[in-house]
């Protein structure tokens, strides 16, 4: 980060002056940070004149609603003069990442994007990648998403077979696994390829990853026709099915420009009946080809323009990460100072492109038409979510009635126990706010007590002020959870919090679930099948239930899989260190054979043996 010079007011001792304070500032590029009486940032913003940008402020009075409060709540202001409008930028995008102030425009910011990787091997790797990435390594990407990277590795397996185990694995196999069996591998492992042709199928793989499926086509079928001219039939056999499977995917294409062209096509969306509501669609061209689209929903986006949104977005999505040397927008921005920075970043040059011709400007409509499908179904399932929340606050008499909390608990027959909680709040669960709890010292099988530790482990932080009571929890269970779980709030000193248990039904069957109160377990209340306010608690319910799973799968796997190895006299941590380097992992032991745990460090033929009997 360049250096920068800092100008602060303090406002402390008097009430903010916004002339007094404007008049100091400097006629310099630089951002600003306006703060409210509790000293809590409510807006980052950069400007080409500090002074200029900020008194606008306090001078102008058709400022939109949103702008009026944001002002009205302003009791300080700091500022930091850069040397560029560049730096400016760079230094909004940082702030408004690490504070998210509560009037800024606001995306979610996804970590990373998945990759496909091809690893530097005499034999590369092909897999799946998410992450810093490595120059040492070769990408391709990035991806919308997770599903077309598996897809895409796949299709590869299949056209190309090359192989997807990790090196360690590799190392170690003395024969083909399964997917040599299935012709998705060519088993480089054992020598069933040479370096050679395996390199040339990752040549032609690395073509194809870059969209020039008409090269690879024409070079395989000169592999085949030298196959054929040399009587070997099998390979050409071989040949020609590529052949085949290459052209399949080619005319399931989505969008084939013909052309190897990199380029994210950006489109933003709003609705005539939900002006307040925005969509922003990106849809990915690698190598000319259509890899998909990803939506996003802006927060504080009430009473913005489609430029600014289209600025923040940019801003946030693209500063600090890998970028396509062309950017295709829906909306005219001031693209200088960001084509600058983009340039500078990546090291070669980006070019943000407004209103395009030709085939960019129909991948912009298929984008903004993405972008309104998104905004629809997104309206839709907020609207069923609202209908839902209100018809819980009128069973539940809770007018106020926003965030939810519910608890469940899984094990099986005491083993691995674990307490999930979700949260639902403002017409969404929350799933960064969702919580495990691994419960150990009691009885195992004993889901009250279980219930009784989950609760005070979750709500021991507010009595020290660190955490805030829900509106409402929800206990899967019976009388007995809910008494259990009562039994925690009230050793916390908590009575204000209303709890309710979701029984399941007669037989079981969703439709049938009772409503159980504390003071009234004796008296459930039970919904009709259809009613909205049952669907969401069901729901919620479900989705605790599979958090819950999910956890005390993942733990119970864990222990068995450590303790497959302990179990084992003569096996120590350094022996099962061996074993697992060896064969890459638990399930590479249970298939290698007795000779093949016999070459192990440290194992004799005798221990090998043993091995080999207690794990089958």
């Amino acid at each position: 980060m360049a250096k920068t010079d800092q100008i602060s007011i303090d406002s402390c001792d008097s009430e903010f002056d916004p002339k007094r304070f404007c008049v100091n500032l400097p006629l310099q590029p630089g951002v600003y940070r306006m703060m409210n009486a509790k000293g809590e940032v409510i807006y980052v913003g950069k400007a080409v004149s500090l002074k200029k940008r900020v008194s606008s402020y306090f001078q102008k009075t058709n400022l939109s609603p949103r702008i009026r409060m944001m002002v009205s709540q302003i009791a300080s202001i700091d500022t930091t003069a850069t040397r560029s409008e560049a730096e400016a930028l760079l230094l909004e995008n940082n702030l408004i990442k690490s504070l998210k102030p509560r009037y800024n425009i606001l995306f979610r910011d996804d970590k990373s994007y998945p990759y496909v990787i091809l690893s530097k091997h005499d034999f590369p790797r092909l897999g799946f990648y998410r992450g810093v990435l490595d120059k040492a390594q070769r990408y391709f990407g990035p991806f919308p998403n997770a599903g077309i990277v598996r897809e895409s590795i796949q299709l590869l397996q299949k056209v190309f077979r090359l192989r997807t185990c990790e090196d360690s694995v590799f190392r170690n196999r003395t024969r083909p696994c399964l997917l040599f069996q299935i012709k998705r591998c060519s088993a480089p492992c054992i020598d069933q390829i040479s370096t050679q042709e395996y390199q040339a199928d990752v040549k032609n793989a690395e073509l194809f990853l870059q969209g020039k499926q008409t090269e690879v086509i024409g070079a395989i079928d000169s592999k085949m026709q030298q196959a054929a001219a040399c009587m070997e039939f099998e390979k050409a056999a071989v040949l020609r099915d590529q052949i085949q499977a290459l052209r399949k995917i080619r005319e399931r294409q989505f969008i084939d420009s013909g052309k190897a062209m990199d380029a994210d096509v950006i489109a933003l969306a709003t609705l005539k009946e939900e002006t307040h509501k925005v969509c922003v669609n990106l849809a990915m061209i690698r190598g000319g080809r259509h890899l998909g689209d990803k939506s996003f929903f802006p927060h504080n986006a009430d009473d913005c323009d489609a430029s600014a949104i289209m600025e923040a977005f940019l801003a946030q999505h693209y500063l600090n990460r890998s970028v396509p040397p062309l950017i295709i927008i829906s909306e005219k921005i001031q693209r200088e100072v960001l084509e600058e920075l983009l340039t500078q970043q990546c090291g070669h040059k980006i070019t943000l492109q407004f209103n395009p011709i030709g085939e960019k400007r129909v991948w912009l409509e298929m984008a903004t038409e993405n972008a309104r499908l998104a905004l629809k179904q997104m309206c839709a399932r907020q609207a069923s979510q609202e209908k839902r929340l209100l018809a819980l606050q009128d069973v539940l008499q809770m007018p106020n009635l926003s965030r939810i909390e519910c608890f469940d608990i899984s094990h099986t027959m005491g083993e691995a126990t674990v307490a999930s909680c979700v949260v639902y709040d403002s017409f969404a669960m929350r799933s960064q706010e969702y919580r495990r709890y691994n419960i150990t010292g009691i009885t195992p099988g004993d889901d009250y007590a279980a219930m009784r530790e989950a609760l005070f482990r979750r709500y021991q932080k507010i009595v020290s002020g660190e955490s805030q009571l829900p509106d409402l929890i929800l206990i899967d269970g019976g009388k007995g959870q809910v008494s259990a779980a009562q039994d925690a709030l009230q050793e916390l000193g908590i009575n204000e919090g209303l709890l309710l248990g979701v029984a399941k039904g007669e037989a079981r069957k969703p439709g049938l679930e009772q409503l159980i109160f504390p003071y009234s377990a004796d008296d459930p209340m039970q919904l009709p099948s259809e009613h909205p306010a049952l669907h969401l608690i069901q729901q919620i319910r479900d989705e605790a239930h599979r958090f819950a799973i999910q956890g005390h799968r993942n733990k119970r796997a864990k222990a068995r899989t450590s303790s497959s190895l302990e179990g084992i006299d003569g096996v120590g941590s350094k022996r099962r260190q061996h074993l697992l380097s060896r064969f890459g992992g638990l399930k590479g032991v249970l298939t290698a054979s007795i000779e093949e745990l016999q070459k192990t460090e440290g194992i004799s033929r005798k221990l090998a043996e043993k091995i080999y009997r207690e794990l089958h």
